[in-house]
């Protein structure tokens, strides 16, 4: 299983993220965000928020959160950066 073990805010919806087998990449969440309890993140201080919590995955005040195995796999949202 993957984790996140460093989160870090680059830009508008974008968060660089360096998992647990040493890869980084960036990730830009703007297409995953905007309905049901995620629209609050659209408020991009609201998304700034997130931090790591402690199943490795990233999470918002509001209980929202990603699986880190969703966003090492996901295909066509991330860029590699190692």
């Amino acid at each position: 299983m993957y984790k996140i073990i460093e989160l870090k805010y680059v830009e508008e919806y974008k968060f660089w993220i360096r998992f647990n087998d040493g890869e980084s990449r960036v990730i830009d969440f703007r297409n995953l965000i905007g309905m049901g309890i995620s629209a609050k993140l659209l408020d991009i201080e609201y998304f700034k928020l997130a931090v790591v919590d402690n199943g490795g995955g990233i999470e918002w005040p509001n209980g929202f959160d990603f699986c880190p195995n969703y966003l090492k796999e996901f295909v066509g949202i991330a860029e590699t950066t190692n």
